[in-house]
């Protein structure tokens, strides 16, 4: 009795069974995929027409897809707007500066802003508070550094992976050109992610801080600022135009001439206003305080 048939190594293994059907054959030799990125965005957008996904689900693709063709250098917070840590600033300095910016990951130097040493969790800067014999140094996390060129697919995947939120990105000649954190590349797919600055709860609001000046969100009404400061605002226009502003943060923004970016001053009314966070095309927070006597007569 013959043994039966065995399959030898390096013999073809037996074709799948297309399934497909005749109809569904003809439609894809009619009507082939897109065979570029750009083709299948237009099929993606063509799927929202006829309601497969709805439109949040489309700009999410679409951003994974752009995300491929991005750098570093592309999302990047460039380096003149970089905040931070003087690793030989006194520890009120840092912990003001860490309160007024509110972020949680901060790049500290040594010397010139250029000499990146590691970067600080901000969570840890309390650590000194209870323990003031510790040395700054040792709550050090090691600098991770990126070229321009670092594609956004490849450091999502780092980020990822080591668990290390913050990059420094550096140019062709190794200097330093700014920074990107995981919410920035994300934010390239999900769209604008909401941060502690904007916190719907604070959302037109006024937040007094502990060194007696004061957090104003950039669409808190007009008018409540004048309730709480105690002051007149209003637009000074120099044309005729019948321009009305309903926010602190546009009435600023028609008085600088343009939407200001963080660390910008402005005064109106015996305050000082300086922008903490912009974001979106607009400003998110303002610190603002009184001026003094001698700036408010000049």
């Amino acid at each position: 009795m013959a043994d039966a048939p065995t399959s030898r190594s390096g013999e073809r293994p037996p074709e799948r069974e297309d399934k497909r059907t005749l109809f569904r054959k003809l439609v894809e030799f009619i009507h082939p995929g897109p065979d570029s990125t750009d083709e299948l965005i237009e099929t993606l957008a063509e799927a929202e027409e006829k309601e497969l996904i709805d439109a949040d689900s489309r700009v999410m693709l679409e951003g994974v897809l752009r995300l491929a063709d991005m750098t570093a250098g592309d999302a990047m917070v460039a380096a003149p707007r970089m905040d931070l840590l003087d690793i030989n600033a006194p520890y009120d300095e840092l912990l003001h500066q860490v309160i007024d910016t509110a972020h949680s990951r901060f790049p500290v130097y040594d010397g010139e802003r250029e000499n990146v040493i590691g970067t600080l969790m901000a969570k840890d800067l309390l650590k000194l508070q209870r323990a003031p014999e510790l040395n700054l140094r040792a709550l050090l996390r090691p600098a991770v550094f990126v070229p321009e060129s670092k594609g956004l697919n490849d450091l999502l995947r780092a980020f990822r992976i080591n668990r290390n939120h913050l990059a420094i990105v550096v140019d062709e000649f190794g200097r330093t050109a700014g920074l990107i954190t995981i919410e920035d590349v994300l934010e390239e797919i999900v769209g604008e992610i909401e941060d502690e600055f904007d916190d719907e709860e604070d959302k037109g609001d006024i937040f007094a801080l502990a060194d007696k000046t004061w957090r104003v969100a950039g669409d808190t009404p007009i008018e409540r600022v004048n309730e709480a400061f105690e002051v007149d605002l209003e637009a000074n226009l120099d044309s005729d135009l019948d321009v009305e502003f309903d926010t602190i943060g546009g009435l600023i923004s028609h008085e600088m001439g343009h939407v200001p970016k963080r660390g910008e001053h402005h005064r109106i009314g015996g305050l000082d206003f300086v922008v903490l966070h912009a974001k979106g095309g607009a400003v998110r927070w303002f610190k603002v305080s009184p001026m003094r006597r001698n700036d408010a007569a000049d």
